[in-house]
């Protein structure tokens, strides 16, 4: 059975606050989840100091506030990465996050991270992938705002910098938040697979748990969601993301759409077996039939239940002569 690798995001939904990180991780180990992630960065090095907000985190956080300023706010230290993974180990739950500069995944690398997580703002970044194609075990490329030939970019960069394509999942992704329905585009996730030959998944921004359970009937590797304590507080991330009570149900329906999925052998299951005596017909007779007497059409018909001869035989019943009377209903031998 398939056992997809599910990160819940809590990104910078911790506002700033361990208590609150902390809180994220027992909420994403209740759920079920593989991995809970969040993000490494240090804002001087991501942004510049008059760079405007996106438009949903106008909408979410203090308008009046810089993109600076409020990512300042969100930045995890060296000793707040450390009591993370502390606690994310106590708790039986696999720690990540996502570096967005040099430094941050020199600290990641360092404290013995051994998933580099590529988000999708940096898939153009070249010295940025160059930087985190080695140094990891696996990679994982993040694609939203992407092209196809972007991502093969990507990747040609990643694997001439020293990472091998088997250690690569590529992620659909749709980098608005949240995201309509309608732009999904869930084939384009199989489409490049095909196309570059990786393993793929998913990474998801739209409201509910639908598309993500989908991505799974589809083959996704690795499924990737947001979540939150409550999706009413402020920040940039939260109006996006799943609740933990949410977050359970989609790694609960995702464990059982995985073990609906099976193998690609059509069989008779061992709970469906003791049904088909039960479900299936037998050849019978239609009324009372006399020994010697011919089967026909006439005298022959098919009822419940499959413990006698397969209708599948009827043509070859018709025309033999019955070896012993049968009153009506009766299976029929021969």
């Amino acid at each position: 059975m398939a056992h997809a690798l599910i990160i819940a995001e809590a990104g910078v939904n911790h506002n700033g606050s361990m208590e609150l990180a902390k809180k994220l991780i027992d909420a994403a180990a209740s759920a079920g989840a593989d991995i809970v992630k969040f993000q490494s960065f240090k804002a001087e090095k991501l942004v510049s100091r008059t760079a405007k907000k996106a438009w949903y985190q106008l909408a979410n956080t203090d308008r009046d506030e810089s993109q600076f300023d409020m990512l300042k706010r969100l930045e995890l230290s060296l000793e707040e990465h450390t009591e993370l993974i502390r606690h994310c180990a106590s708790t039986g739950i696999q720690f990540l996050s996502t570096p967005f500069d040099g430094e941050s995944i020199l600290l990641l690398k360092n404290l013995g991270i051994q998933i580099g997580k590529i988000p999708s703002g940096e898939i153009t970044n070249l010295p940025y992938l160059k930087e985190m194609a080695s140094g990891f075990q696996k990679l994982i490329l993040s694609t939203g705002m992407s092209t196809m030939d972007e991502i093969k970019e990507a990747l040609d960069v990643l694997i001439l910098n020293g990472a091998s394509k088997n250690m690569i999942t590529v992620l659909h992704c749709n980098t608005e938040y949240p995201t309509p329905f309608e732009d999904v585009n869930l084939n384009a996730m199989n489409a490049i697979g095909r196309t570059l030959q990786v393993q793929v998944g998913y990474s998801d921004h739209t409201p509910g748990i639908e598309v993500p359970i989908a991505a799974i009937a589809l083959g996704a590797a690795i499924i990737e969601k947001h979540f939150t304590l409550d999706r009413n507080m402020e920040g940039p991330d939260h109006r996006a993301s799943l609740e933990p009570r949410e977050l359970k149900a989609m790694v609960q329906a995702i464990r059982n759409i995985e073990r609906a999925l099976g193998h690609d052998i059509k069989e008779p299951s061992p709970s469906e077996m003791k049904n088909r005596i039960v479900a299936r017909r037998s050849v019978v007779a239609g009324r009372k039939i006399l020994s010697g007497e011919i089967f026909t059409e006439d005298n022959l018909s098919v009822k419940r239940p499959g413990t006698g001869i397969n209708p599948m035989q009827w043509n070859h019943l018709i025309g033999k002569r019955a070896i012993r009377d049968f009153e009506q209903d009766e299976l029929i031998e021969i």
